[in-house]
């Protein structure tokens, strides 16, 4: 008697002790059968996590069952992968998924436990903030597995959890300026572009609580350091001024590498290593005292001149390599809104 498909994939899988070939045996198993057989392959994954042999796969399905997953009907597998500490992290969104509001409680528990890993812990706060609308998450770092323990700010979560779980008011998107949506000259044409661009990263990923990816109008308390520092060239003091990058980070083939562009909040401190000592702090006698770096890509700074600056908004963008003894600086474009273009492209 023939084998059905699904039931054939489901004995191979546990058959194989083949990383690689487990892998594209698991994937034909989603791509095949998951639209049509939800159920039925998520039993197959959740038997593998249970009981697989191949003990890294066991924990890499806890994504793909998370995914899958709908209603409360898995409630009880979640609730004992958060007692297995390999199964624990992915755990928690599983919980949250299938219970909702009832996940709090043992996910509470499980924050503040101090015999579990300090990654689930921070996932735990993570997941129950994105859940909760609550901020207990604010300004740290998106991936919970790069909190430090001082971070976890299990007092703000007890405090919630005494209060009744309240949900929160989530976060604001970051402020931007007016002319994003109604651009006339170059610049605002220019900055609309790359906004555009940045925004449909955005869609892909975006975390408000450490928002990236925007130009956000700058403060004036950073507008002031930076006036303190120096006097910008106007367009560039513009740009900064009403479209700061906020975590900007763009990559393609122009920028193999990644390029940062850096954002008014930033700009002062991103000299560091450049014009001045990262460590000390003194100005750098080699670093020609006229450029100020706007950008790096991999290290690799982009700069621009001082004294440099002309009505019609042309103003050169210079590009150095790093690590070659000596800076020697290469004009890399004689338009600072023709390299904003660049950047909206490799976005």
């Amino acid at each position: 008697m023939a084998v059905a498909p699904l039931a054939a994939l489901h004995r191979k899988l546990f058959d194989e002790t083949d990383g690689s070939k487990f892998a594209r045996l698991k994937e034909r198993l989603l791509k095949k059968h998951a639209a049509d057989e939800r159920l039925a392959v998520l039993d197959i994954l959740m038997a593998y996590a249970r009981d697989g042999q191949l003990l890294h796969w066991r924990t890499f399905l806890m994504s793909d069952i998370v995914h899958l997953v709908e209603g409360s009907q898995h409630a009880a597998f979640f609730s004992w992968a958060l007692e297995q500490p390999t199964l624990a992290y992915w755990g928690v969104d599983g919980l949250l998924k299938s219970t909702g509001v009832d996940a709090y409680a043992p996910l509470v528990a499980l924050a503040a436990s101090s015999a579990t890993s300090l990654e689930v812990r921070a996932k735990a706060i993570k997941s129950l903030a994105m859940f909760s609308r609550q901020p207990f998450d604010q300004g740290l770092p998106s991936d919970p597995g790069h909190w430090k323990t001082e971070q976890l700010r299990l007092g703000a979560v007890l405090a919630w959890q005494a209060d009744g779980y309240p949900d929160g008011a989530g976060y604001k998107a970051p402020a931007t300026h007016y002319t994003l949506t109604q651009p006339l000259s170059r610049l605002e044409i220019a900055a609309t572009f790359l906004e555009r661009k940045l925004a449909l990263q955005r869609q892909r990923k975006q975390d408000l609580a450490q928002p990236s990816n925007w130009l956000t109008v700058a403060s004036a308390e950073d507008m002031a350091e930076i006036d303190a520092h120096w006097v910008l060239p106007e367009i560039y003091r513009r740009f900064l001024e009403w479209y700061s990058p906020l975590r900007v980070h763009v990559d393609g083939k122009r920028f193999p590498q990644g390029l940062h562009l850096y954002g008014a909040a930033e700009l002062v401190k991103a000299q560091h290593g450049y014009s001045v000592h990262a460590v000390h702090h003194h100005q750098i006698a080699a670093w020609p005292p006229k450029l100020v770096v706007i950008a790096d890509a991999g290290g690799d700074p982009y700069c621009v001149h001082l004294d440099e600056r002309s009505i019609d908004g042309d103003l050169p963008v210079y590009r150095a390599e790093h690590g070659t003894g000596e800076w020697r600086f290469e004009l890399h474009t004689d338009d600072f809104i023709d390299f904003l273009h660049q950047i909206a492209l490799a976005a």
